[in-house]
């Protein structure tokens, strides 16, 4: 097949995941066409099947912003009749939804059919698509899609509840690459940050509000005050100056190292312990299964589609949105060196159900439903 990508070109999940999920493709032998406003964060690597489109933009007096949607819709055009693409695969709703049904509008006035799926991601429905400035744009383009997949039940049910949609809305669960995300030999690494043998505790995120890195922050002074402990910091974003302030507040700067943005996160996780994730919003929840991937058992929030990964008492503990106490107790038990083994298995066990090379057949299957579908006129 011959597929084209639209993705936030980010550090974020539903860039990860559509980046990941093209370059699967492209080792399976599909042809992947990447349609960005720049180059993918994980497109790194050559493939002879995969090729990248940049979205240009072109600044004019009479617009206050660039028609970003305009011009990613006219790319869409002019690569599915350059490439003779079978069909388009959109990630996040906004903007691409709406783009892909406008190309695909333009496309059939001159007798090209080009079919598009939309999967969502969570922010998108969640609270970006709940903004009544986009809202009424957000449905019809996700009943207008000739295809939608969720992330998670928990995002579908949320899509449901929210919008009114009438498109089946399939459940593809994201995945993980084995191959890189799997614990690394870096003793080294975990003996300069942890020379007393302390705990490695991990967080990874974008620093926003909804990732309540500040709960993170209070879980972790929890912990050190009951045993020997450092605690990593992967990313950076808005709240990372009030993360720093009440790391001094606590009195844990001693302990707690601000890492910024890495590639390789999974050389942090290979040396970590434990991973936090008390976020407010997670639709599915990447980060965690990438500390899962790398043996590291996870305490988490209840929110959204993380107790579907998360499995509650076996890969690490789920609880209330908020609750530093109960998250608190939780990781003592899991650092329990008579307990860490034990859910170290279990989270790579978990990983592992959610490998790329399971989930990635299941997109390809749903492309010929789709594809099929179009051809019986359905």
């Amino acid at each position: 097949m011959k597929i084209g990508i639209v993705c936030y070109p980010t550090f974020g999940g539903s860039g990860v995941v559509a980046t990941e999920l093209g370059k699967a493709l492209g080792k399976l032998g599909h042809e992947v066409h990447f349609m960005t406003y720049s180059q993918p964060m994980r497109l790194d690597f050559f493939n002879q099947n995969i090729f990248y489109h940049e979205v240009t933009l072109q600044s004019y007096p009479l617009f206050k912003y660039p028609p970003y949607e305009m011009a990613l819709a006219s790319k869409m055009v002019d690569i599915a009749k350059f490439a003779k693409l079978d069909l388009l695969h959109v990630h996040y709703a906004i903007p691409h939804a709406s783009a892909a049904y406008q190309a695909k509008q333009i496309l059939a006035l001159q007798g090209i059919n080009l079919p598009f799926i939309t999967t969502l991601h969570g922010t998108d429905i969640t609270l970006v698509g709940r903004d009544p400035s986009y809202e009424p744009v957000v449905s019809f383009s996700i009943n207008k899609s000739d295809g939608v997949t969720a992330v998670s039940n928990n995002l579908k049910e949320d899509t449901l509840r929210l919008f009114d949609v009438e498109k089946d809305i399939k459940v593809i669960p994201n995945f993980i690459d084995l191959d890189r995300f799997k614990r690394q030999k870096k003793e080294h690494f975990k003996t300069a940050i942890c020379p007393n043998n302390e705990k490695l505790i991990v967080h990874t995120s974008n620093f926003r509000r909804v990732k309540r890195v500040e709960d993170a922050l209070r879980i972790f002074k929890q912990i050190s005050d009951k045993m020997p402990a450092k605690l990593l910091l992967v990313g950076d974003g808005p709240h990372r100056v009030n993360v720093e302030a009440l790391s001094r507040e606590l009195g844990v700067t001693d302990d707690v190292r601000f890492l910024g943005k890495l590639d390789a996160v999974e050389e942090v996780l290979s040396v970590a312990d434990l991973f936090l994730m008390p976020s407010e919003k997670e639709s599915f929840g990447l980060a965690a299964l990438e500390a899962m991937a790398c043996e590291v058992p996870v305490i988490s929030s209840n929110a959204g589609g993380i107790p579907e990964l998360n499995i509650h008492g076996v890969t690490g503990f789920v609880s209330n949105i908020g609750d530093v106490d109960d998250m608190s107790k939780n990781a003592l038990h899991v650092l329990n060196d008579d307990n860490l083994e034990t859910f170290k298995a279990a989270a790579l066990a978990r990983a592992k159900e959610l490998d790329i090379k399971k989930i990635v057949p299941e997109y390809v299957d749903y492309y010929r439903e789709i594809l099929d579908s179009q051809m019986a006129g359905v």
